[in-house]
């Protein structure tokens, strides 16, 4: 009987949120007062982002679902009590329903200046917020194969994150138009397969001597092995508009890389599909969220994605007891019964036909659980 030790496989939850003008809806500057006082309640678990309507909060490193859980209730519920303690709400939507980059703000940093002088319109417009989970690895060789091979699953999770549905108050046909904002970036979307870790540092070390990048935080791919931390990171989601949604994302991330590393002890791997094919799958989910098909490459055929998330829950069932995420992973079944953000958000515009109660309807949404 293998046993096997799932204690590295920690989790860190990062999420960015939008600061919104009750009177108006629209995003509005905080001047750093949230991330200011922030500091002083969560030290550097709070942080400016480049454009001054986004708060970016981050948690510990959690040892299980339970306590990420406990961690991100706590930054959401202080952040959202500096922020009505400033005049401010908060929401988490992959874009804002209606509000324009361009009356939007740059955060003062040094980095930022670079970013937006290196990559001008694409990073003054980049106006999105996102969701990336840190799954711990129990070294660099390991997290490389496990990055590997959960490129595919990347499109599925994807889809049930969807959660910006609107850009500049046009209904854009898509359940993420997130991404297709972020695609204007270079070195983003699904990552290439690197055969070993040695291979993939050669990459980002020709990168860095070519004066491509500075450091490998600049590799902006829906996947990384994080250039500092033993960590997986998945970077592809929509930050999900209610608590439980993040939560729910993060567990069933670290089942799937719990799933491979399993896999991989017992000499099995999981079949390696192309980028290119991956990424048909990722444009489904973006357009169409849980609600159109995948294409399952083993068989060759449409799928519907529901059909194939239930899949995955069965894939990693055997391996939530063991990180003690069950109660976590079942949530999923709730997000596919009652649609993701998305869906909820267009559900709400198509009742009233307001974009101002959409953003009315993501601030309630903020703490709950």
């Amino acid at each position: 009987m293998l046993h096997i030790n799932y204690n590295h496989f920690t989790l860190g939850v990062e999420e960015e949120y939008m600061v919104v003008d009750p009177e108006t809806r629209e995003l509005k500057s905080h001047e750093q007062k949230i991330v200011n006082e922030g500091h002083k309640m969560l030290k550097d678990k709070v942080k400016a982002e480049m454009h001054q309507a986004v708060v970016e909060v981050g948690t510990d490193i959690c040892k299980d679902i339970e306590e990420a859980q406990r961690d991100v209730t706590t930054l959401r519920t202080v952040i959202s009590q500096i922020a009505e303690s400033n005049g401010f709400w908060m929401g988490a939507s992959g874009t804002h329903p209606f509000s324009h980059w361009e009356r939007q703000l740059i955060t003062d940093h040094v980095r930022y200046s670079q970013i937006v002088n290196e990559l001008q319109e694409a990073a003054r417009s980049n106006l999105i917020f996102g969701l990336h989970v840190h799954v711990g690895m129990e070294d660099r060789k390991m997290a490389i194969h496990i990055a590997n091979s959960a490129r595919y699953f990347l499109p599925h999770v994807y889809a049930l994150s969807t959660n910006s549905p609107f850009w500049e108050g046009r209904i854009t046909g898509y359940k993420s138009y997130r991404t297709k904002v972020f695609d204007k970036f270079p070195r983003t979307g699904i990552p290439e397969f690197f055969d070993s870790i040695e291979s993939y540092d050669n990459y980002v070390n020709l990168l860095i001597k070519t004066n491509c990048i500075d450091n490998a935080k600049k590799i902006w791919w829906d996947l990384r092995v994080h250039p500092f931390f033993n960590t997986v990171e998945f970077r592809i989601c929509d930050v999900p508009m209610t608590i439980n949604e993040t939560i729910a994302i993060a567990a069933l991330f670290q089942a799937i890389c719990a799933k491979l590393y399993k896999l991989r002890l017992q000499n099995l791997n999981f079949i390696i599909y192309q980028r290119a094919l991956v990424n048909e799958n990722k444009w489904r989910a973006s357009r169409y969220g849980i609600d159109g098909s995948l294409i399952d490459f083993g068989k060759e055929s449409e799928v519907n994605t529901r059909v194939l998330i239930y899949e995955l829950l069965d894939f990693v069932d055997d391996v939530v007891d063991e990180l003690g995420s069950r109660h976590a992973i079942e949530y999923v079944h709730k997000m596919l019964e009652q649609g993701t953000g998305a869906d909820r958000q267009i559900d709400v515009y198509n009742q009233r036909q307001n974009f101002s109660d959409v953003v009315d309807y993501i601030h309630s949404q903020f703490l709950v659980q």
